[in-house]
């Protein structure tokens, strides 16, 4: 008795409410969620990222990038066209139209299912109707919308970092991409010089003054420079190519110029400070593990609420009868008894599910703090390099070079001794050119470290202790 009084208040609540709860359906949103992501974007990179859905859309994206691709291409301009144009970032973003659609559905009552019934015995008809009205699940929907928005946060989380992690695969491949051009033309200098130096040293030889060994030695100099100015064009190529995948260029685009070489070291390398702290803050992966960790444990308390009741429809019932003026009304309910199974295995599961999430969240959090280490050790080391390069090695050669070039004006020395100490020369400055690209390269995946996202943190499930860690 007790459980029908209750079924029957719950049905005349649900009946009453239906209208509200009706007009209150949730709906898709205008910008289908985007406008967080762009602020977490514009936040941590300082640049404007923008969703393509319409011609419109691609037409503004054409205007804003054709004056950039005009002009030498700085790092800014190239993160700013790949933010628009690359189109696997444009794919991404449709994941937060499927994770706005399932928010949306699961604010929406499930359907009521309608039966018709016609049964005959003898002359007697029998018309069975019923309305079927999901009660379960409209006692349930206020949880799984719960659910659903955070995991709609979540999905929001995801395409920023996907932003971020394009913006630093631009720095990357721009600094290589001029690094690897400015060494093919210096390796074209070299080239010039060895060539030249070969030639003399044949009409030297060819002379009689000249060995046929030190002849040797000049013509396998410009051998060497013909091979490394061959593998410093492809390099050139090959990193220009990739940095033209995601600016998602094509056709003319793609002959984009590049500036004549790399950007100044900068004069102080900046200090460690807390960039742990900041990066527990600041990351993405870190924030979208405590919005899914939060959403694995309503997920929990809902399958504790209802491990006993998992089913459970109530309907209208409406009979009548040709040889009779009488009618029947009434309702039904259908109800999931818990005999065999009762949902100890759903909360298990459930339980199970968010501990793995707790204990992957440490394990984020330790390996966040260990990548933001490991990226300023990088930087800082890269930095006393580059520099080390630009104040001790490269200035050190000039002023050998001079010194030679003294000698052998005074012809104190000859010129294939001059030759040789060019080619000591060239190799400190292809060093120095690899050093500062590496810098800057260290520079930008520092950034990374501290507000996006690892390759391996990215794939990594979520958890509980981050917030503890992150304290």
């Amino acid at each position: 008795m007790i459980f029908t009084l209750t079924t029957r208040r719950t049905v005349r609540a649900a009946i009453v409410l239906l209208p509200l709860v009706l007009a209150g359906c949730a709906s898709l949103s205008q910008d289908g969620g985007y406008s967080p992501v762009q602020s977490l974007v514009k936040e941590r990179s300082g640049q404007d990222i923008k969703w393509v859905k319409s011609e419109d859309d691609a037409a503004s994206v054409a205007n804003t990038i054709a004056p950039l691709l005009a002009k030498p291409l700085s790092v800014d301009d190239a993160v700013k066209i790949a933010l628009l144009n690359n189109k696997g970032l444009q794919a991404s973003y449709s994941g937060l139209g499927i994770a706005e659609a399932d928010l949306v559905q699961a604010g929406r009552i499930p359907n009521p299912s309608f039966s018709f019934g016609h049964l005959r015995r003898g002359s007697d008809i029998e018309i069975d109707r019923s309305l079927m009205l999901p009660v379960m699940s409209l006692l349930t929907m206020p949880f799984a919308s719960k659910i659903e928005r955070r995991r709609f946060e979540q999905a929001q989380f995801r395409a920023a970092g996907d932003a971020l992690a394009v913006a630093d695969e631009t720095r990357h491949a721009y600094f290589s991409a001029v690094a690897a051009q400015e060494t093919v033309k210096y390796m074209e200098q070299v080239k010039v010089s060895a060539e030249a130096g070969a030639e003399l040293a044949r009409k030297m030889a060819a002379a009689g003054n000249w060995s046929k060994l030190e002849q040797a030695r000049e013509q396998s100099f410009y051998a060497d420079a013909t091979v490394q100015l061959a593998r410093a064009a492809q390099a050139q190529v090959a990193e220009r190519e990739k940095l033209t995948r995601l600016l998602g260029l094509w056709g003319k685009q793609a002959a984009f110029q590049l500036p004549e070489r790399l950007p100044d070291l900068p004069k102080a390398a900046q200090e460690i400070g807390d960039i742990e702290v900041q990066a527990m803050q600041n990351r993405l992966d870190i924030m979208m593990a405590r919005r899914e960790l939060a959403g694995l444990a309503g997920s929990l308390g809902l399958t504790k609420a209802t491990r006993f009741i998992n089913i459970l429809d109530v309907g209208l019932m409406h009979n009548n009868y040709n040889q009779s003026p009488s009618r029947e009304n009434g309702y039904s309910i259908q109800l999931e008894i818990p005999l065999f199974d009762w949902g100890g295995a759903r909360v298990a599961k459930a339980e199970a599910l968010y501990m793995e999430a707790v204990n992957r969240s440490a394990e984020l959090a330790v390996n966040a703090r260990s990548e933001v280490r490991q990226a300023y050790a990088a930087y800082r080391s890269s930095y006393e390099i580059a520099r080390h390069y630009r104040e001790e090695i490269v200035p050190l050669k000039k002023r050998i070079s001079d010194e030679q070039m003294l000698r052998y004006n005074g012809m104190l020395i000859g010129v294939f001794t001059l030759l040789a100490d060019a080619r000591e020369q060239a190799r400190s400055v292809n060093g120095a050119i690899e050093a500062l690209r590496d810098f800057w390269i260290a520079d930008s995946a520092l950034k990374m470290a501290q507000t996006g996202r690892s390759p391996t943190a990215a794939d990594s499930k979520p958890g509980a202790s981050v917030v503890a860690a992150a304290d």
